[in-house]
């Protein structure tokens, strides 16, 4: 679908996984390529410079370019919603500039993260952030930032109108109906690919997802059956959901940017190495993801 004027945020962006040179520079033509092909494969838009695409390993003149790249790689239509997590509350209003100027329709924001930080630093931290004035997705995951987007917390937010919708990667669907509760208007987005169909049979608007990267059209279609609100839908998507869930759940592991790749690999795309300090996979880890890979490859999933 044609994502939203008004609404941008919303439908299936896949973050991003980015290719590297044999010399693990980045290879912006690849990248370039990966955008188009996953806009002409039933996704909505990308989340470039998130984790998934080793962000936090990237020059500023990297990590810049690489925004540039998905705006310009992607046809009319088709969203653009980089992250813009930084150290401090300045660099991170650099990126969402970075990000207005060169025609991103939204951006996705973590909440400080160089410290366990306290609800009233985090609230400053999104107010300073608003101030650019271009849409605000919350990124809530409490595991790696050790900050927790609490509903209470994310309805403060956006009762002062500085967020328009949470990736909420916490895995817990509990969670959904609370914030529903105290902020209503609050899109929330699947922040995690191993629950797309707790969170859209829960309400769920939106999928920020690692695996379109290797198979979008299957994910597209789990996304629609799972957030389309009919039951024949939901019945229709389970099958699908357990045949890929194997592959889903490393979403949520700490390797998930190498397991993601690996399938992009074996799925005919360039996935490719990682830069340090991610290893390679063990050797175990790698037969796993390759055999349910090719399992669901099998079945037709692209």
């Amino acid at each position: 679908m044609t994502i939203s004027k008004e609404n941008p945020w919303r439908g299936l962006y896949t973050a991003t996984a980015l290719p590297f040179n044999d010399d693990l520079s980045v290879d912006y033509d690849g990248y370039a390529r990966h955008v188009s092909w996953l806009a002409a494969n039933g996704t909505d838009g990308v989340c470039p410079s998130g984790s998934l695409g080793e962000y936090q390993t990237l020059t500023p003149e990297e990590r810049a370019r690489v925004v540039e790249v998905a705006v310009q790689a992607s046809p009319e239509g088709f969203g653009v919603m980089p992250g813009v997590a930084a150290y401090g509350s300045r660099e991170t209003i650099r990126w969402i500039e970075q990000a207005a100027e060169v025609g991103a329709q939204s951006v996705l924001l973590l909440p400080p993260n160089i410290y366990r930080a306290d609800r009233q630093s985090v609230l400053n931290h999104y107010r300073e952030a608003a101030k650019v004035g271009l849409p605000i997705v919350a990124y809530n995951n409490p595991y790696d930032t050790k900050v927790d987007l609490t509903p209470d917390l994310l309805a403060e937010l956006h009762s002062e109108g500085l967020i328009k919708a949470v990736k909420e990667f916490s895995g817990d669907v509990r969670r959904v109906y609370e914030i529903q509760e105290l902020a209503p208007d609050l899109d929330i987005l699947i922040g995690s690919d191993d629950v797309v169909v707790e969170f859209g049979l829960a309400g769920a608007v939106g999928w920020i997802a690692g695996y379109p990267n290797a198979i979008p059209e299957a994910t597209a279609e789990l996304y629609r059956l799972a957030t389309s609100g009919n039951v024949e839908d939901l019945k229709a998507a389970m099958p699908l959901y357990r045949d890929l869930h194997s592959l889903l759940r490393w979403d949520s592991k700490t390797e998930f940017v190498q397991a993601i790749k690996l399938s992009m690999d074996i799925a005919g795309r360039k996935g490719g190495q990682c830069r340090p300090p991610r290893s390679p996979l063990t050797a175990e880890q790698a037969e796993t993801i390759r055999r349910d890979t090719e399992a669901a490859l099998a079945k037709g999933y692209r």
